[in-house]
């Protein structure tokens, strides 16, 4: 598989790279807590579990619907086919979203309560940095289908 000609900024500059950073933020946080706040003993390991397995579940089927449409994951790059079918016929960013609940599983799992406040602000910078982009493009490539779809069909859930 040949990768797409891209500069540099481009490739550090993915949602994966930002999801890693906003781990390693909770991460952080979690052990630096000077309060040593906690969530309250074992019972978090199973929802933990649940939500970053569920996150990725939504990963794997974005990704297996976009390569049935031969369409581009990535970001940055112009999509070929708008894809309403599958996981997205729920969410338009089912990626976006299993990025989400990762990181709220990974904050759990960290057992870090003051890193709480990073989801809402991940989800910020991942929709004014990625989604409102990505939808003006395909906004202006798929005009009438796109409106349709984006009338039917949320943008988280």
């Amino acid at each position: 598989m040949q990768l797409p000609d891209m500069p540099l900024r481009k490739w550090v500059d993915l949602p994966p790279v930002w999801l890693a950073g906003f781990v390693l933020a909770a991460w952080w946080i979690g052990r630096v807590d000077p309060w040593v706040l906690s969530f309250g003993g074992n019972w978090v390991g199973m929802p933990a579990g649940v939500l970053i397995g569920g996150g990725i579940i939504f990963w794997v089927l974005a990704i297996v619907e976009m390569r049935k449409w031969k369409t581009t994951v990535i970001p940055h790059q112009e999509a070929t086919h708008l894809v309403t079918s599958g996981i997205f016929k729920r969410s338009r960013n089912p990626i976006y979203l299993g990025d989400s609940i990762v990181l709220a599983g990974l904050i759990l799992r960290f057992d870090a309560p003051l890193a709480l406040p990073l989801i809402p602000i991940f989800v910020w910078v991942i929709e004014r940095h990625f989604i409102l982009p990505e939808e003006d493009r395909l906004r202006r490539k798929f005009r009438t289908a796109w409106a349709r779809y984006a009338e039917g069909t949320r943008r988280w859930i």
